[in-house]
């Protein structure tokens, strides 16, 4: 079994800052997204809808993210995530995962949703 994509939640105005958020922090690119009832986007790693957005009004921020932590992402390219996090002035927190090679990026998108993106070291 695999995950196969991430939901978000939100209004208009947060749904199209969350957008821009991934597009330009994970170079995921807006794609086909179905005809469903609320509007919303599809964003796509390759050929692959890995975010969906669906715009809401009765999905609202809380002070708690409830139980679920933080979603993790995978790319080969950490420059490029940590390029659009300081363009947008996002802070993070980096870490490197002992014996494994892989250093780790934390951060939240602008809905406050726990994001780390790994990155295994190919030297």
């Amino acid at each position: 079994m695999n995950i196969d994509h991430i939901n978000i939640s939100a209004p208009k105005d947060l749904l199209r800052e969350v957008k821009y958020f991934y597009c330009t922090v994970l170079n995921l690119q807006e794609g086909y997204r179905p005809s469903f009832s609320r509007p919303g986007f599809w964003l796509y790693s390759g050929d692959r809808p890995l975010v969906h957005l669906t715009e809401s009004k009765m999905h609202y921020g809380g002070e708690w993210r409830g139980y679920l932590d933080h979603v993790a992402f995978q790319t080969e390219d950490l420059a490029a995530v940590v390029e659009g996090l300081e363009l947008l002035g996002v802070s993070y927190r980096k870490t490197h995962v002992p014996d494994t090679g892989v250093t780790q990026l934390f951060f939240e998108d602008p809905a406050g949703t726990g994001l780390e993106v790994n990155c295994i070291d190919r030297s």
